[in-house]
């Protein structure tokens, strides 16, 4: 679609691409889950709270990505393609990311590659400048003028927003197998510096005595503003709201963990946890012996490896979970994933 192309900034675009893709998600997600479900011996189920949330991104994906935001978005509102991208990175990111089966994440995070570099994008300094990037890259000049002259382009803009988006979320929420959040005083420093550094361009459109974007020349007919009033709106809501949200899920992550008790049960250690740390040491352990020449795996080689993954070496259930350091199970353990009582945290802390 194009502006010359229709009557208004109003008028009803299907979006059958898009609908389509969200139908093949929703099915990919609820197969995806039965079917690790009915392989595994000790299933871990997906409560209530989290379909809620995976339904809340869902609905979010639906607003921001169909009639009529997707369309404001790509040709008429400089403003309203700032409020598409908030959408995504503030409420779709965080409720896919603890919405999500727990078993689905595991299996999709499993691959060495995969976990790797979410181990690396975990870290605070290299997610804030990995969202920095994505972020500002996707609202240069050009990049805007692709996005609204293709479907294409528009497509491939929005899934590196989204990526920014859980980048951004993962040291907060956690619920990566194997990946620990950092302390509460160290993820709020983080908050504060994704809610102050991606959004700076906020401050060119504010400032700015002279419209950035051509493309959005007739937002009159859309929002009722001139395109540099457009342009300064859009600075406060790109602003505001990451200052807003971040900063508040900061207070609540500092409000949860007065106490070094509180803390460990936020963050209880599961034994997928303990199962993707063995993992990596038997995959470190594979790249030590072939730099070596001797084709060995180190600590035990191969039978060793695999008797400590399933807990056989050690007479662990592998099936149990691990309780925290330094908590004594006192008769109990941590939940498995996804098996709390409905309404209850996901794995890896609160979805707040």
């Amino acid at each position: 679609m194009t502006v010359a192309g229709v009557s208004g900034p109003y008028a009803w675009e299907p979006h059958p691409f898009t609908w389509g893709l969200l139908a093949v998600l929703v099915g990919a997600v609820v197969l995806g889950h039965r079917r690790l479900q009915a392989g595994s011996k000790d299933p871990i189920g997906w409560t209530r709270r989290q379909i809620f949330e995976f339904a809340g991104a869902v609905t979010a994906s639906a607003v921001a990505l169909t009639w009529p935001m997707a369309d404001l978005a790509a040709h008429w509102s400089l403003t309203a393609l700032v409020v598409q991208r908030v959408i995504v990175v503030l409420v779709v990111a965080p409720l896919l990311l603890v919405g999500l089966p727990y078993d689905l994440l595991q299996w999709a995070t499993r691959p060495a590659w995969v976990d790797a570099l979410l181990v690396r994008l975990q870290r605070p300094p290299v997610a804030i400048i990995t969202v920095t990037v994505l972020l500002i890259g996707s609202m240069t000049s050009g990049v805007v003028h692709a996005q609204s002259a293709s479907v294409a382009v528009r497509a491939i803009v929005t899934a590196a927003v989204l990526v920014a988006g859980l980048v951004l979320w993962i040291p907060v929420l956690g619920r990566i197998p194997g990946i620990l959040r950092p302390k509460p005083v160290v993820r709020f420093g983080y908050l504060v510096a994704q809610a102050v550094i991606p959004a700076f361009l906020s401050f060119i459109y504010i400032f700015s005595t002279h419209p950035l974007y051509g493309d959005f020349s007739r937002s009159h007919a859309a929002v009722g503003l001139r395109p540099l009033n457009d342009q300064q709106i859009a600075g406060f809501v790109s602003k505001l709201s990451m200052l807003l949200v971040l900063l508040s899920v900061g207070w609540v992550v500092l409000s949860r963990a007065s106490t070094a008790d509180e803390e460990a049960a936020n963050d209880p250690l599961v034994w997928a946890d303990v199962e993707r740390h063995f993992e990596r040491v038997d995959r470190q352990s594979v790249r030590n012996g072939a730099l070596g020449g001797t084709g060995a795996v180190a600590v035990g080689g191969e039978d060793g490896a695999r008797d400590r993954r399933d807990g056989s070496a050690a007479g662990i259930d592998p099936t149990a979970p691990t309780p925290a350091p330094g908590r004594p199970p006192e008769g109990s353990h941590p939940p498995r994933p996804g098996s709390g009582p409905p309404g209850g945290d996901p794995p890896g802390g609160p979805s707040s």
